[in-house]
């Protein structure tokens, strides 16, 4: 069997690194971009939402969302129906650094594809979104507690 996901790891340790060298003018640290991109694109989320979509745990979340909020990225607003629920906003510096994290992510995208016809590229895609799916399965499952059978 092909150690696919090796592969796909290497690839995601790699631009990570790329990413953190890059955004750290930004005073952006380890991973704090992935959850400024989501926050942007998605004003008002609520952590646990924001969690999901990026699949870390909630306490690893919490300890982004107040790094990015003690550093002025984002702010917290409170829900007019419910006190208890926190809303996620991007601040103005946000604002303006989204759209650098933006053209790095496409530059990214670019660099790794290049060589790919169009085709491949919606063969590749089509196909990590099945892998994906299959692993977030067994990361509910793991998530709420429960063990693996292997």
């Amino acid at each position: 069997m092909k150690e696919i996901l090796r592969e796909i790891g290497m690839i995601a340790r790699a631009l990570d690194s790329i990413s953190n060298i890059e955004f750290k003018e930004y005073d952006l640290t380890k991973g704090q971009y992935l959850y400024l991109v989501r926050i942007c694109e998605n004003p008002g989320i609520i952590q646990e939402k924001l969690a999901e979509m990026i699949k870390v745990d909630r306490t690893t979340a919490s300890r982004a969302i107040k790094n990015l909020e003690m550093n002025g990225f984002i702010e917290k607003r409170e829900d007019r129906h419910n006190k208890k629920i926190k809303k996620l906003f991007p601040t103005e510096k946000a604002k303006g650094v989204y759209p650098f994290i933006k053209r790095e992510n496409d530059y990214s995208n670019s660099v790794a594809l290049e060589g790919f016809s169009h085709g491949e590229v919606e063969t590749i895609f089509t196909l990590l979104q099945r892998v994906r799916k299959n692993i977030e399965k067994d990361w509910e499952h793991v998530k709420k507690g429960n063990k693996r059978n292997y």
